[in-house]
């Protein structure tokens, strides 16, 4: 330094401890003031240069215009570099003349004058790079300032002290140099305009952290805007920012799939490599070829993919960490400020600034620390927002290309977990994956530090700490097995209320409720009964939390006090060490978690990567070119996979018309798969020329509006659009559904009827003017009239398809003359191929099953004429009302279900048949709000399920208090203050120890103070723990209060609740607010009081030993209160907001994946992608300021925190005199906790108030309206009651739901006891709503129904149903065994169920099982074909054998065999009963008693069949359509 500064005036020394520290007014020498000093702000800028420009290089955001706001920041720079020079060059001048300045007068100007210029210069280049707040040059400029401070006030003291001015030259030069200086670093703070050519221009709502300016960022003060408008009204879509380029899906999806298409092509290189050299013999191949199969790695796919994010994560999590020493998160600034301060109060004569300086230095590290900190976590989660977006659209992508055996393996529902559940873990864990490093580093710095304060003692308490971490280990162990057994209740609960829920209508027919209701609440208690045991072992791993710390400072000190009588305890060793050991704590807590967390994430990587792995649908497997023998279309030769369809020759001309048919489960609907290439091919070719569309067997439908359906993302036609309409018969439909065309369609169309559904996907076909249309069986879903219609209209020689290549898999019968030539199938080969009349004359199978069933054919010739009269007539009564007639003709369920075993015989290339139920089930309890099928005008259907806002209302808060005991609920919260008055008084106790008068050097009364010291610490233990068990107890009585009554509440809901909420949102009270309520509540309930009772102890602390902090007290209250309201307003608002916009992804995606094989057969794929990925970007609108608003939050309460610490510090100082120094170190240490809780108290306030909503929800379907009592004690029915089965209807009306039309009106009608009736009518004239009054699943409006004389309004609902009996039109199974979905009550002994067995020709089957009557039948009963589980609801109605039978006749679900055997069984044995049949086919009914037929509620003809033909009304129009008449 010497050599530097030359020995001239400038004193020669460059530090002087004399000057600077033991001095009340302290300065730097000279020398250090122009060298090092002068020399800082140029070694940060040369530093961060290659850095930054690398950064400019890559990062082009159009250039800014040069402004006057750009041309005086150059200006100042020039200047600047003008005065270095001028410095410069009067030393020159100076050597020149004689006097010899010091060396640093030349360096000094030098370095500063090009640091200077490189400053202009980058002022130019990031205006040309288009940056318009440089965070690096307001960093630079704010050194200058800083550094120019120190001489700027060191050189007016010393003018003062000389009298006169030294140097007058650099004394002025210096002055205009810092004004400039000061200027400088103002004008950066300011913005420049918006780049040219930018993107924002075109944007409408912008995230203005792309256009705030550096300390904005670093705040996060570019949110404020968002939290008050949040404050002021609940926020809106409209008021979210638009996302930035960066983070959009499109973009995010796209990087990950080349990562990943990347690792696949390296993982299967090797392989191809591998197999070239064939000559070599082939043992030598095989051995090659085996160890190179690696799988591609997702793994590494994410890693590269985000490799920048991880790094920048990384850096500031390092910066962070470097301020550690000086300020560790969360609980000690105390190593060098803390522990400085408590020696400056220990030390009378140290001069005051000492004090001022520290408690500034705490508090300027602790908001830098703070700011860095917060950077680290917005850019981590801001990663693991991208992470979660990049892999739910991979794996969108990837279920659009799966084969159908893969489909087969993965349900919806799996893939939809794959998609919620595993991305959201890797969301989850990102945050933490810092830790893995930071986590270790943080336990050496402390234990180093600790070494320091107490030597090998501090071992003591890291031993206990190491130790405590199996035990740890394995209460968490024990909690996670505890945990996968309840997730399995838990599912097999949503699985059972899925099942009841979906055939509740099943349940009250039978009056089945009861034991349903026992198997639920079974489920239910061995699940509480768990919880219960994992809440104890919280309570026990919460009690080793609370007392880790205790023990460990106990342990500790006494072993320091006790190993050498000379080591004394003394403010500064306590305190600093309890705040090191708090240090420690944090990471070695977080590990078990983030370990835990890993594992379950490695699991979720290996299904994603399992998923992503599996075979994909060759696109080349279906050419679509030229084809060589003239103008065919269709030709293929093949054998498909597993073949369910082989060696098939087919050639199809062009323009044909060729009807597929053959028995159920021959391969109809795989042969049409195979024409679109769904089927894996094994062998041969198959070509198609032309586009191509596609009805599959079950109608899929989109949750949009019908138009939107049918033009199915191709341009408005009008003409085309309306020729669709009126030949698909959905004209009349239209008027009917309360907005037309722009009626919007519920999930997979449950607000249209089975028919609708049918007729809506033929109309997009019809629209999408395909060349070749594959029709898989439309007709089978519509009455036979409109059948007809349709035929005629569009797929027969006279419909608008007639020119285009049609192939049609039909059971129809009467419309095969009219093809021009028909394939019949049997075990998946062509048996006979020809057109009708030749295959007539070959006498062959076909020709067998045609006699059986087809209508005399010269009737079906002039039957003609007369239909095409009534048709318009006919098509108008078809359509299917929403408002009258959900549960009519064909209900919803039904339809879905309809026909699967067709599918899952022929296991066809849908695969939908096994998946169809499942989705039902995982998507609504992954869903927070199933999207509502709401419709454009009134009459909505569905209502739709709103998102709550403002604030939670009290009454919420105190029905869970009610729930968990409101003595209990006091209890905790004395618990609560009790621990924390102990807590308290450990520490005051602590600190009075170390203030113990020192005799010789020793302390006197060591055992005293260490046994009060553990006595108060283990009494908080067990104080936490008491707390911690009580609230258990509290928890598990409220979860099962509040689970009881919403089941008995759902149980007994009437029927027409069912028709108007979705099953999905019932569900969701099921799962995701009762999950809520049991394992969600009580935890945080526990976090809020932790965190508060810790604020109110900290104020209190402080307050006790430095009274003047009251001062400060309010105003930081104020403010604190101000963040709370606004972060709480707006973060609430923007939770809700992310879960309404969180359904439509999953909704979308298993809606894509049911109609995967629909959307690839219209070549929709890409659109598809389109439309997912604006679904996850707008929830990605909703999460990114929710990451955004807990960073301002963070920040802002921690500058709170921070001047806590601050004014506790400054009173210190100021009050020295009168503290004494193990106050002093109580009031900081408790400061320092209190950053972190206030945080955690608003965090946890907020989730408290977003997850108490659960309760609201529940409580809210625990007081719907319920069903008339099940059992009257005071009105039972008589003992044999009914005995004849005389049924009397008097004068009755009813309608579905008060305010909707009467659906039967004034019906009189009376059947004798034994009598057989058909009921007929055409859709929508009430034929099911009869006979759901006659079980009161429908009460009526007015008049009464009459059984045997006793009037059913009169008796409970079970004692009604229980004496009737039903065989529903959908057959309903139940998962279990046979004999429960056959007699779940046990009432009947194996004898009677093989007998019912037997008259329901079911025997053979069930005896061919292995398990007999216990066969398990899966959900809805699918591996049953359908017209099994129709006999088995037969086998039902044998086991009841009630006087009163109703048969509601399935419509085209069973084969005419079944039928017919159903139909035998009824005559033979319910010969004695009284039988009202729904008829669809007339010839069932034709040897009734009487027939009803019933027109638009109204009784129209009630007489034998044979009178009603004979009179020549209604019925004879029908028997006539049906070939009967």
């Amino acid at each position: 330094s010497v050599r530097l500064a030359g020995q001239s005036a400038l004193g020669a020394t460059f530090s002087d401890s004399n000057l600077t520290v033991y001095t009340n007014t302290p300065d730097l020498t000279p020398c250090f003031q122009n060298s090092l000093l002068a020399w800082v702000p140029c070694i940060y800028l040369w530093a961060a240069l290659p850095c930054y420009l690398f950064y400019l290089r890559h990062h082009r955001l159009g250039y800014i215009v040069l402004s006057c706001l750009s041309r005086l920041k150059t200006a100042l720079g020039v200047l600047l570099w003008c005065i270095s020079w001028v410095d410069l060059f009067y030393s020159f001048h100076g050597l020149v003349h004689g006097s010899s300045p010091a060396p640093v007068f030349f360096i000094t100007p030098l370095l500063v004058g090009i640091t200077m210029l490189l400053a202009t210069l980058l002022i130019q280049y990031e205006r040309l790079r288009g940056v318009r707040s440089s965070g690096v040059l307001i960093i630079f400029w704010l050194l200058c300032v800083i550094c120019a401070i120190i001489p700027f006030r060191s050189k007016i003291l010393l003018a003062l002290a000389e009298g006169k001015i030294l140097d007058p030259f650099r004394f002025t030069t210096f002055y205009i140099y810092f004004a400039l200086v000061l200027c400088a670093f103002i004008l950066s703070c300011f913005q420049e305009k918006p780049p040219l050519f930018s993107p924002e221009n075109l944007d409408t709502n912008p995230c203005p952290e792309a256009s705030a300016g550096f300390f904005s960022r670093l705040s996060f003060w570019w949110f404020t805007k968002l939290a008050i408008l949040g404050y002021r009204r609940p926020l809106e879509d409209s008021d979210l920012w638009s996302l930035s380029e960066e983070d959009c899906s499109h973009k995010v999806v796209q990087r990950l799939l080349e990562a990943w298409q990347k690792q696949q092509t390296q993982a299967s290189g090797p392989q191809t490599a591998a197999l070239e050299p064939k000559i070599a013999g082939e043992d030598e191949v095989l051995l090659k070829a085996r160890p190179k199969t690696k799988k591609p790695s997702f793994l590494r796919a994410l890693v590269r993919t985000f490799t920048s994010s991880l790094l920048m994560g990384a850096c500031f999590n390092c910066s962070g960490l470097t301020t550690l020493p000086l300020a560790s998160k969360p609980a000690s600034y105390l190593v060098s400020p803390g522990s400085i301060l408590i020696r400056f109060i220990s030390d009378p004569t140290a001069p005051t600034w000492w004090g001022f300086l520290l408690a500034g230095l705490m508090f300027v590290s602790s908001t830098m620390q703070t700011l860095i900190l917060h950077q680290h976590y917005h850019c981590i989660f801001v990663m693991a927002l991208r992470i979660r977006t990049a892999i739910i659209g991979v794996i969108y992508r990837k279920a659009l290309t799966i084969t159908n055996s893969v489909k087969r393996e993965y349900t919806v529902g799996e893939m939809v977990n794959l998609m919620s559940v595993d991305a959201q873990r890797f969301m989850d864990v990102s945050p933490f994956i810092n830790l893995l490093w930071s986590a270790p580093l943080q336990v050496i710095l402390a234990i180093y530090f600790l070494w320091q304060i107490l030597g090998p003692s501090a071992l003591a308490g890291v031993a206990v700490i190491v130790l405590l971490i199996p035990l740890n280990g394995a209460v968490s162990m024990k909690m996670k097995t505890y945990q996968v057994q309840q997730m399995k209740f838990k599912d097999s609960r949503i699985k059972l209320m899925s099942e009841i829920l979906n055939g509740i209508k099943v349940l009250k027919l039978y009056a089945w409720e009861p034991t349903f209701l026992e198997q639920v609440e079974g489920i239910r208690q061995s699940e509480l009964q768990l919880l219960r045991k994992g809440a104890y072992l919280q309570a026990i791993s919460t009690f080793i939390w609370v007392c880790t710390p205790f023990m460990v400072t106990l342990i500790t000190l006494g072993v320091y006090v006790c190993v050498d009588k000379n080591n004394v305890l003394d403010a500064e060793k306590a305190f600093v060490s309890l705040s090191l050991f708090n240090i420690l704590k944090i990471p070695l807590n977080l590990l078990p978690q983030l370990i835990s967390g890993m594992t379950q994430t490695s699991v979720s990587l290996k299904r994603i990567q399992d998923f992503l792995n599996q075979d994909e649908l060759d696109p080349q497997c279906v050419e679509r070119k030229t084809i060589s023998p003239g103008p065919n279309t269709l030709t293929s030769g093949r054998s498909w996979s597993r073949p369910w369809v082989y060696s098939l020759n087919i050639q199809i001309p062009k323009g044909a018309l060729v009807a597929v048919v053959g028995p159920v489960g021959c391969g109809k609907s795989s042969l049409v798969s195979a024409l679109l290439g769904e089927m894996e091919k094994l062998e041969g070719a198959v070509s198609v020329k032309g586009s191509v569309a596609y009805v599959p067997q079950q109608a899929w439908i989109q949750n949009c509006t019908l138009q939107e359906n049918v033009l199915f993302g191709q341009p408005m036609n009008p003409k085309r659009y309306q020729q669709a309409l009126e030949t698909c018969a959905l004209l009349a439909d239209l008027d009917v559904l309360p907005g037309g065309d722009q009626t919007e369609i519920g999930e997979k169309g449950i607000n249209l009827s089975g028919g609708q559904r049918q007729r809506v996907s033929l109309a997009r076909a019809v629209y999408s003017d395909a060349n070749i249309f594959l029709l898989d069986d439309p007709l089978s879903a519509v009455d036979s009239h409109v059948a007809k219609h349709i035929f005629d209209q569009v797929i027969g020689p006279e419909g608008v398809l007639a020119g285009k290549t049609r192939v049609l898999v039909t059971h129809g019968i009467s419309f095969l003359p009219q093809t021009d030539f028909i394939i019949v199938l049997a075990d998946g080969q062509i048996t006979e191929m020809g057109h009708y009349s030749e295959l007539l004359q070959h006498d062959g199978s076909f020709a067998n099953f045609l006699r059986n069933y087809a209508p005399d054919e010269n009737q079906e010739a002039n039957e003609g004429v007369l239909q095409h009269a009534n048709e318009e007539v006919l098509l108008l009564e078809d359509t299917l009302s929403t408002h009258t007639d959900l549960t009519d003709t064909e209900p919803a369920i039904y339809e879905v279900r309809k026909q699967f075993m067709r599918e899952m015989s022929s296991l066809s290339s849908e695969g939908e048949g096994q998946n169809r139920p499942v989705l039902k089930r995982y998507t609504s309890s992954l869903e927070k709000e199933v999207p509502a099928t709401q419709t454009k005008e009134t009459g909505a259907l569905i209502k739709e399920e709103i998102a709550e806002t403002g604030n939670v209302k009290l009454s919420v808060y105190w029905d869970y208090a009610k729930s968990v005991g409101l003595c209990t609920t006091l209890f905790i919260c004395l618990l609560y203050a009790g621990q924390n008055a102990v807590a308290i008084g450990a520490n005051v106790w602590l600190s009075a120890w170390t203030n113990d008068v020192e005799e010789h050097g020793q302390q006197n009364n060591t055992s005293v103070r260490l046994g009060v010291y553990a006595t108060l610490g283990i009494l908080q233990g067990l104080l936490v723990m008491l707390s911690a068990f009580t609230m258990v107890v509290g928890a598990i009585q409220a979860a099962r209060l509040l689970h009881t009554a919403l089941l008995h509440n759902q149980i007994r809901a009437p029927q027409s609740f069912f028709d108007t909420t979705p099953s999905g949102r019932i569900l969701n009270r099921f799962s995701k607010d009762i999950y809520v309520i049991d394992e969600v509540l009580a935890p945080t309930i526990l976090m809020l009081f932790n965190s508060f009772y810790t604020s109110i102890s900290t104020i209190v602390v402080i307050v006790a030993s430095t009274p003047l902090f009251c001062v400060v007290v309010l105003p930081l209250a104020v403010f604190y209160g101000f963040v709370q309201r606004f972060y709480v307003a707006t973060s609430r608002q923007l939770k809700r907001l992310e879960s309404v916009s969180r359904s439509p992804i999953f909704s979308h995606f298993s809606e894509t994946v049911t109609g995967t094989s629909v959307i690839r057969a219209y070549g929709r794929v890409q659109d598809f992608k389109v439309l997912s990925d604006a679904k996850v970007d707008s929830n990605q609108k909703t999460t990114y300021p929710y990451i955004a608003s807990n960073r301002w939050l963070g920040v802002h309460v921690e500058f709170v925190g921070n001047c806590v610490v601050l004014f506790s510090a400054l009173f210190a100082v100021i009050g020295r005199n009168s503290l004494n120094p193990g106050l002093v170190g109580l009031s900081v240490s408790y400061a320092l906790q209190v950053t972190l809780s206030l945080n955690w108290m608003i965090r946890t306030l907020s989730d408290l108030e977003s997850n108490i909503i659960a309760v609201e929800r529940v409580k809210e379907y625990s007081k719907t309206e319920t069903e008339a009592p099940w059992v009257l004690e005071s009105n039972r029915a008589p003992e044999g009651w009914p005995r004849s089965g005389v049924v009397e209807f008097r004068n009755y009306s009813v309608r579905y739901r008060p305010g909707l039309e009467l659906v039967l009106k004034n019906l009189t009608l009376h059947v004798q006891g034994g009598e057989k009736v058909g009921i007929v009518g055409r859709t929508g004239a009430g034929k099911s709503s009869m006979t759901l009054c006659l079980f009161r699943i429908l009460e009526a409006a007015e008049g009464e129904i009459f059984i045997d004389g006793l009037n059913v309004a009169h008796i409970g609902l079970h004692d009604l149903r229980s004496q009737l009996t039903i065989i529903p039109q959908d057959p309903i199974l139940f998962s279990g065994t046979l004999r429960m979905n056959l007699d779940p009550f046990g009432r009947y002994s194996d004898e009677d169920i093989w007998r019912t067995l037997e008259l329901s020709h079911l025997s053979a089957f069930v005896s061919s099982q292995p398990t007999g009557l216990d066969f398990q039948c899966s959900e809805g009963g699918d591996n049953l074909s359908v017209g099994q589980r129709q006999l088995v609801c037969l086998a039902r109605a044998l086991l009841r054998k009630s006087r009163v039978l109703v048969l509601d006749e399935a419509t085209a679900a069973i084969d005419l065999e079944t039928d017919d055997l159903i139909q035998g069984t009824i005559r033979t044995q319910f010969e004695d009963c009284t039988v009202l049949t729904i008829a669809h086919r007339l010839n069932t009914i034709m040897d009734y008693n009487r027939v009803l037929v019933l027109d638009k509620g109204v009784v129209a003809e009630f007489d034998s069949p044979v009178n009603l033909i004979a009179a020549g009304g209604i019925f004879y129009g029908m028997a006539k359509d049906a070939g009967l008449a």
